[in-house]
């Protein structure tokens, strides 16, 4: 769903609406704002369980927040997404940041659950967009085929499913397995 209160809006306008009605969360794209798909019950297991994941990796390291609003440009024009989820190093966002806005730098990791009715082939643009935004790692989670899809700035995508070791370089010591990660969200094989 697209807001047309108006033809544009600015960085400035979007981030001074008041909140949505109910759960419905926006995201600004080209100057529009458009409602982002309210989260089912498979895609709320697998975001739970990606912050698990990431607490016991390492909390002390940073933090991972889900859908916390980021203020980035994109094809030169200002753009807020809101990913599924996003993992910031403590030295990237500064220790005394306490503000209730969207999150001022690019973050270090961006997760996106495929929902209902996205392909993978839109979440493969997004990524490249947050890429290109300045974000250093894309994780792209597909319910349906079981698999995570890791894009990077200077590397082609690699796809992990199954019992495949996933380990990435942005995170050091941080293994497990698409197989894993679906098990412990309790998401059957069947869906």
């Amino acid at each position: 769903m697209i807001l047309q209160a108006k033809n544009k809006f600015t960085l400035q306008e979007f981030l001074n609406l008041p909140p949505g009605e109910g759960d419905t969360t926006y995201e600004l794209v080209d100057g529009q704002i458009i409602a982002k798909m309210s989260p089912k019950f498979h895609h709320s297991k697998l975001t739970r369980t990606f912050i698990q994941i990431f607490e016991e990796w390492g909390q002390e390291l940073g933090e991972i927040y889900p859908e916390w609003s980021i203020t980035l440009t994109r094809r030169k024009l200002d753009w807020v997404p809101t990913p599924d989820l996003l993992y910031i190093f403590n030295e990237r966002l500064p220790a005394n940041w306490d503000e209730n806005e969207a999150c001022p730098v690019p973050p270090d990791l961006v997760i996106e659950i495929i929902s209902p009715g996205q392909t993978f082939g839109q979440m493969t643009a997004k990524a490249k967009d947050y890429l290109n935004a300045g974000v250093l790692g894309v994780w792209v989670v597909d319910s349906q085929a079981r698999s995570i899809t890791v894009f990077y700035p200077d590397a082609a995508l690699q796809t992990y499913m199954g019992e495949e070791v996933f380990a990435d370089s942005l995170f050091p010591g941080l293994e497990f397995t698409a197989l894993k990660v679906f098990q412990m969200a309790k998401i059957p094989i069947s869906s």
